[in-house]
């Protein structure tokens, strides 16, 4: 029953992302989070462009919480709307602005615009991208594409959570096209990436610390413990010699005692 409730709740809120996406088309939607609080339902859409999708005295907001209310029967739905940081590291917005440009200057030039957005998002520090533009491009004969440029993991677990994936379509004259990107942000930490500083900052750092923390070091590595015995031994040696005097004393006083046994036993003349 709970795992049934769990399901429930994962493929209502998959429903209301793509609801959301596709009214907010054409208006730099990245993506979308749900989150349940006490009060209701809180939507955090994430977007390029975050006064389009307000519009005039936020109507398109109390539209958009309307509809989500019949729609999906949300109690209190809370709309908040946070602008993405870098647009040319986001793979939706980088999908959505290829289709867009396609759509408005045709087929013919899809080439210069795959480029031009591989460029972005490499200045603007992505480790790789690929685009796959997939359609009747250019001849009537359905054809994919494939831009790519820097480094980008393909399996593993990194390709799964590090690497930003999006899909979006192009409708022309011609028929449907199909736009993926993949993009690598910086901020992915790879487990074969290893940096090894210069020789000149580790004798920057060494130049850096003060020269008698080493001294006192070394100093403290030369002196050994005092045990027990050579403390008392060492005490003992500090104290003064009052044996040799006391025999000197012995040696004075049998002098002088010898000299009046001989003085009584002087014998006459």
């Amino acid at each position: 029953m709970i795992e049934r409730k769990i399901v429930e709740e994962k493929i209502k809120e998959l429903q209301i992302e793509e609801y959301i996406t596709n009214n907010l088309r054409n208006s730099g939607h990245s993506h979308t989070k749900l989150q349940r609080t006490p009060l209701g339902e809180k939507i955090i859409i994430f977007a390029s462009r975050p006064g389009l999708i307000v519009g005039r005295k936020g109507q398109n907001i109390k539209k958009l919480t309307q509809d989500l209310k019949k729609k999906f029967k949300l109690e209190n739905p809370q709309i908040e709307i946070s602008e993405v940081e870098d647009i040319n590291l986001d793979a939706q917005i980088v999908s959505e602005r290829i289709a867009a440009s396609m759509e408005r200057y045709g087929a013919a030039r899809f080439k210069g615009i795959a480029h031009k957005v591989m460029l972005d998002a490499m200045n603007s520090g992505a480790l790789g991208i690929e685009i796959i533009i997939s359609g009747k491009v250019p001849s009537t004969r359905s054809k994919s594409w494939r831009f790519y440029q820097g480094y980008l993991k393909k399996c593993g677990d990194i390709a799964l959570s590090g690497v930003n994936k999006a899909y979006s379509t192009a409708k022309l004259k011609s028929g449907v096209i199909g736009v993926k990107v993949s993009i690598m942000p910086p901020t992915t930490k790879l487990p074969d990436d290893m940096k090894i500083k210069d020789m000149e900052t580790i004798e920057e750092e060494m130049k850096g610390k003060p020269e008698g923390t080493e001294e006192k070091k070394k100093d403290k590595k030369a002196k050994p413990k005092k045990s027990a015995k050579t403390a008392k031994s060492a005490e003992d040696k500090d104290k003064p010699q009052d044996v040799p005097e006391k025999k000197a004393e012995e040696t004075s006083s049998g002098e002088q005692d010898v000299s009046e046994e001989d003085k009584g036993t002087e014998k006459p003349e």
